[in-house]
């Protein structure tokens, strides 16, 4: 599986670098893995959180350039420690016995390849809390292709319909594209939800999107696609916690939260086109305080 490092095609960069011999791509990644917190998350879906929370592991570096990245510390800054793939199977294990619900892998495409190896160690160590793959969708259609039978769980988001978006917010081209069809993988592999007696997330996909200002009609064009093409099959998570991060400044127009107003038009399109199974979010989550402190917990 490590092979797939030689010449890096993981994600629509198609960088073909060497990370095996320490060659760095878009995202900065090299053949090591990099982290920046382990820990058990409260503020996910309720069906992942649960009482004790999810088993949050957050990698460093990424694959888009996020300009309102609340995350950007570890995403854009490469803030986080290396670790091998041994000693991530043993986070796993470790996630387990803290009474996370699942493994909660958060932005992890780049490390795909080592994911794997570890998903495999610590499974045959025991493991038996459910993986959840947390990503962009910003992804080859090989890369979701290999996780087949290791991912329990796919949460990914779906940022933009216009690819002008796209390229001016996160230089992603062509991001509806790659994501249908990554996403539509994910659905392939977890073609329907199962929930536990209380009421967790065992198996499925729970498909993201995060308004930004002013894109109320880019959002209802990403609504209509996913009800379209997967019905109630997939959970619609609907999310109002935009706050203006990193380089925000230099783009006024997205540099503010998102209208209160414009989401509850959202909530109201989506029930009116049908959509069923999904979440929303109260007011009040535009806060410094829902972003995690990056401060290496849990990963020594």
């Amino acid at each position: 599986m490590l092979e797939m490092l030689k010449n890096c095609k993981l994600c629509p960069r198609n960088c073909n670098v060497n990370r095996l011999k320490g060659q760095l791509g878009f995202c900065k990644s090299s053949h090591n893995i990099s982290l920046a917190k382990v820990s058990l998350h409260q503020w996910e879906e309720p069906c992942i959180s649960g009482a004790n929370g999810s088993g949050t592991v957050f990698f460093s570096n990424c694959n888009l350039n996020c300009v309102f990245c609340q995350n950007y510390k570890i995403s854009q800054e490469h803030f986080g420690i290396e670790i091998t793939i041994e000693r991530l199977a043993e986070i796993f294990i470790e996630q387990e016995k803290r009474g996370a619900h699942n493994i909660n892998l958060v932005n992890p495409t780049h490390y795909v390849p080592q994911i794997i190896e570890a998903i495999k160690i610590s499974r045959n160590c025991g493991l038996t809390i459910p993986i959840l793959y947390n990503s962009n969708a910003y992804e080859n259609v090989d890369t979701i292709k290999a996780l087949n039978g290791y991912i329990d769980i796919y949460l990914p988001d779906f940022k933009y319909f216009n690819d002008k978006y796209a390229v001016t917010y996160s230089n992603a081209k062509n991001y509806f594209e790659v994501a249908k069809n990554s996403i539509s993988e994910m659905v392939k592999q977890c073609p329907e939800t199962i929930m536990s007696d209380d009421s967790l997330i065992l198996k499925g996909v729970i498909i993201r999107h995060l308004m930004l200002p002013g894109l109320l009609f880019d959002s209802k064009k990403i609504v209509d696609y996913i009800f379209r093409s997967f019905g109630d099959s997939v959970y619609l998570s609907l999310m109002n916690q935009y706050t203006p991060f990193y380089d925000c400044a230099k783009y006024p127009e997205i540099n503010k939260p998102i209208n209160s107003k414009h989401y509850d038009s959202l909530i109201a399109y989506c029930l009116n086109l049908g959509v069923k199974k999904g979440f929303i979010q109260e007011e009040g989550t535009v806060k410094e305080s829902f972003i995690p402190d990056f401060n290496l917990d849990g990963i020594n």
